[in-house]
This record gives structure tokens, C-alpha cells and sequence, in this order.
């Protein structure tokens, strides 16, 4: 461990060295190369993790803040590296965090889901679509597609699988395969249709922001990925139903709901005060322009609803180690790309893409282009983090200097993060944990994923762009 992390840290290091013995680029002042030295730095650092992401991004901040304070010219203070702390897209996911673990401490994400298996689940393809109704209710309050995927649904559906009969080593293809390859394909849609569905959303969109200058409201995300998600949602459990077949058809679903049940007990003051509370969140994000209030400061008030009525508690979320890790990581490296930003590294990166390249006349196509090299690329990070803070601002860049309509480039990319790891079985964090349960094969699992990010690609091309241009056109983005 200690000889892996010296030469990872030794990688890391030398790339901010290299920069800074290179000589600035013409039109780009030496304090804004010696940032974007660091904050490449930053990116291979979340990539190849010789320390956790909170560690990486601190670091690099500490490093900003020196080269602020050592070349800037008064103009741009040391604070701005800290500047993604205060941001609210950051506070938005934090606070978000509180929900979800609320939906594992309370017991109410089982509750929804039993629930569900009575009603819908009497087949195991019925089973494949309570997944995709549990996990889209849930979606919504959940930034962390990890603990909606691998925390809450992945241990019911694995009881399930087991309950049935289907053996991970004996009999995997009875049910197990199936329903747990499923888990991973529904949780990277819902992933995208929710601005608080996962968290590198809000990552993503501060950093197309300072590039485009465009904003989208929560209200307008769930649009905008809603008609495209709720098409692949449809239709998902049927492609992974054919491509890995179960050998078992029908189910005892009344049986397996009514135990479930049973083991939870009657529903309690904490369930019902979060199915408030939820609604609440729903609502205040979907109506903020109405109310005239930000989507962060809704999700700081549902936060601190949770606490006062005692939904959750505060050791809850001081438990919630992915919240903090995330509190920490993301307003680090909104930082840091809000510091290029101001320095003008990202203007000066358009004019140096103008200059060398042709896109004369592209605009409309470019999109097209973009999108399906972001889906390829996407294969090659095994962080969605690491992928957002990586290739969005260079995709947004290019997008810009094509002359792509912005609005449009942008919900592309952004959506593309989520349904783009799918190809692969370390394409997110929930990726490894369903993969571990050892129901799937890599060749299964590789061509479930690779048809349906395809088809998914289609689907935003040919119904996804012409419906966010009708909303443009309405004045809902």
C-alpha cells in the first residue's frame, strides 16, 4: 500500500512541476497555468486515489491558495480556492444526503419497496419493474446513486434472489442475474433524470455554468430528462429480461411481501414524518421559481425540518460519511474550476480551439458528435466524479466554440455521465457491489450495458433533443 501510494503521489506531483516549468502559454497569465497545473493534478488524483477524494481536493485547494496569494495581483484573493464551500450547489447535494440516509435509518425505503413486490411483483420481470418504481421514488432525495442502489435496493433484491432459490455459484441464472443486473441499469437512468439524483449532476451543471452562463432549475432538469428516462425506464427491465433470461417465471410475491412486512412491524412516527418531509422537499424544488427561493435553500430547510422533528438525528449525519466526503471533495473542486473561471483560463481555451480548429457550420451536428465521444470516454473513468471535473468543461468548450445551441449541448453532457457507465461493471460505485453479489458474468454484464447506453443515446438524439428544444421554447429552460 505505502509503495503504491509513493508513486501515485509521485504522478500526481509531477504534473503540476511539469506546468510550472513550462512557460504560460501566450494570452493565458502564469497564475492561471499554474492553476490548471494543480488542478489537473487534482482530476489524476480522483482518478487514481492514492487518498480519498476529500484528501485529493484539500490538498489541491491548500495549492491554489498559495499561487493566489503568491502571483495574484490583488484582484483575485486566496478565498476564491475556498469559494466552493459557500456554493449552494454544494449545500444542495449535502443537505440532500440527510434525505437518503433518512430512507435507510427509518426503514421507510423497505417499507415502499415490500409494498411494491405485493403489488406489481407476482413475476420475476415484474420484480425488474419494482425496482424501477422503488428507485425512481427514491431518486428524487438521493444524490448518492451508491446508497439508493447498493444501500437500499440491492439488499432487499438480494434477499429476494436468495429467498427464490437462485444461488450465486448454483443457480444464478434462475432470478439473480437478471434482477441484479437491473439494479445497476434503472439506478444509472434515474440517476439523470433528478438534478439530486446523483450527485456529479450538480457538479456537472457548476461547471457548464461558468463556461455557458446558463442555469437550470430543478424543476426544469426533471423535465428535461424525464420523458427520455421515463422511455428507457419502460423499456430496461425487458432488454436485461431477454439478454439474461431467468429460468424462474412466476413468483410468490403476496408471500414475500406480506414477511417483509411483518419483519418491519407497524409504520412508525419517523416513516411518516419523512413521507412529509419528502413531499415537502418535492414540492418546494418543484415550485422554488414560484416561491422565489433557491433549490439549496429548500434543501437546507428539509434538512433542518428532519432534525427538529427528530426524523433524523445529528449523530445520523455525522454517520453519513458519504455526505461529509462529498461536502468536502465537491466544494473543492467547484472551487477550483470557479478560480480558472475568474482567471479566464476557460475564454482563453475557446479562442485557442477557434484558432486551430474548423467548425465552421458544425454547430447542429456537433452535439450529436460530442455526445457519443463523451459516452466512449465515459468508459474509461471509473469515477463519475472523476469524469465530470475531467471532460465536462473541455466538452462544454468545444460545444461552444462549434456554435452547439448551449442549453442543449449541456443537457447532453449532463446526462450522458449517468446512462454512459453503464457499459461497464465499474462504471459507478454501486457497479462493484452488485457485481461482488456474483450473480453476473463480465460478458453478460458488458453487453447489457453497451445496448442499453446505445439505445439510450438514440433515444436522447432522436426524442430527448426535440423535446428540451420545445422546452426552451416555452420558457421552462
Amino acid at each position: 500500500m505505502i509503495k503504491t501510494n509513493v508513486w501515485k503521489m509521485g504522478l500526481i506531483l509531477v504534473i503540476p512541476l511539469l506546468v510550472f516549468a513550462i512557460p504560460a502559454p501566450e494570452g493565458l497569465s502564469p497564475m492561471a497555468w499554474k492553476l490548471l497545473g494543480i488542478y489537473l493534478a487534482a482530476i489524476i488524483g480522483l482518478v487514481i486515489k492514492p487518498y480519498p477524494e476529500p484528501v485529493v481536493l484539500l490538498t489541491a485547494v491548500a495549492a491554489s491558495a498559495v499561487v493566489i496569494e503568491m502571483l495574484g495581483d490583488g484582484k483575485l484573493k486566496f478565498s476564491a480556492a475556498l469559494s466552493g464551500y459557500a456554493s449552494g450547489t454544494t449545500w444542495l447535494v449535502f443537505a440532500a444526503f440527510t434525505l437518503s440516509a433518512a430512507f435507510v435509518t427509518t426503514g421507510l425505503g423497505k417499507r415502499i419497496a415490500y409494498k411494491l413486490i405485493g403489488r406489481i411483483g407476482s413475476t420475476t420481470l415484474g420484480l425488474g419493474y419494482v425496482t424501477v418504481l422503488l428507485d425512481l421514488i427514491l431518486a428524487p432525495a438521493t444524490p448518492s446513486n451508491t446508497a439508493r442502489a447498493g444501500g437500499i435496493i440491492f439488499p432487499i433484491i438480494n434477499s429476494i434472489a436468495v429467498a427464490l432459490g437462485s444461488d450465486p455459484e448454483k443457480s444464478p441464472r434462475k432470478a439473480g442475474r437478471f434482477l441484479m443486473i437491473n439494479i445497476y441499469m434503472v439506478t444509472k437512468t434515474t440517476s439523470y433524470m433528478f438534478l439530486t439524483g446523483f450527485a456529479g449532476n450538480a457538479l456537472a451543471l457548476s461547471l457548464m455554468s461558468d463556461i455557458f452562463h446558463i442555469k437550470i432549475s430543478w424543476l426544469g432538469w426533471a423535465l428535461a430528462g424525464g420523458i427520455p428516462g421515463l422511455i428507457m425506464l419502460a423499456v430496461i427491465p425487458y432488454i436485461t429480461y431477454k439478454i439474461s433470461p431467468p429460468e424462474l417465471k412466476c413468483i410468490d410475491n403476496k408471500t414475500l411481501s406480506a414477511e417483509g412486512l411483518a419483519t418491519l412491524g407497524p409504520m412508525t412516527k419517523r416513516e411518516k414524518g419523512l413521507m412529509i418531509i419528502f413531499l415537502l422537499a418535492l414540492l418546494g424544488w418543484i415550485f422554488s421559481g414560484e416561491l422565489g427561493i433557491d433549490a439549496a435553500t429548500v434543501a437546507i430547510i428539509v434538512m433542518v425540518l428532519a432534525l427538529l422533528s427528530g426524523v433524523v438525528s445529528w449523530d445520523d449525519i455525522l454517520k453519513n460519511k458519504g455526505g461529509w466526503s462529498t461536502l468536502i471533495w465537491y466544494g473543492g473542486i467547484i472551487g477550483l474550476s470557479s478560480t480558472l473561471s475568474k482567471t479566464g483560463f476557460f475564454t482563453w481555451l475557446a479562442d485557442w480551439f477557434s484558432q486551430h480548429f474548423t467548425f465552421s457550420g458544425s454547430g447542429n451536428y456537433v452535439v450529436v458528435i460530442l455526445l457519443l465521444i463523451s459516452i466512449f470516454i465515459r468508459y474509461l473513468f471509473a469515477s463519475g466524479g472523476a469524469y465530470v471535473a475531467a471532460m465536462v468543461p473541455v466538452f462544454a468548450t468545444v460545444g461552444m466554440v462549434a456554435g452547439a445551441p448551449p442549453m442543449i449541448l449541456a443537457l447532453a453532457i449532463l446526462f450522458s455521465n449517468s446512462y454512459g457507465g453503464c457499459i461497464t461493471h465499474y462504471g459507478g460505485a454501486a457497479g462493484p457491489i452488485v457485481f461482488s453479489a456474483g450473480y453476473n458474468d463480465i460478458k453478460s454484464w458488458w453487453i447489457t450495458g453497451t445496448v442499453i447506453a446505445l439505445l439510450t443515446f438514440v433515444v436522447h438524439v432522436m426524442i430527448g433533443m426535440p423535446w428540451w428544444q420545445f422546452l426552451i421554447s416555452q420558457g421552462f429552460l
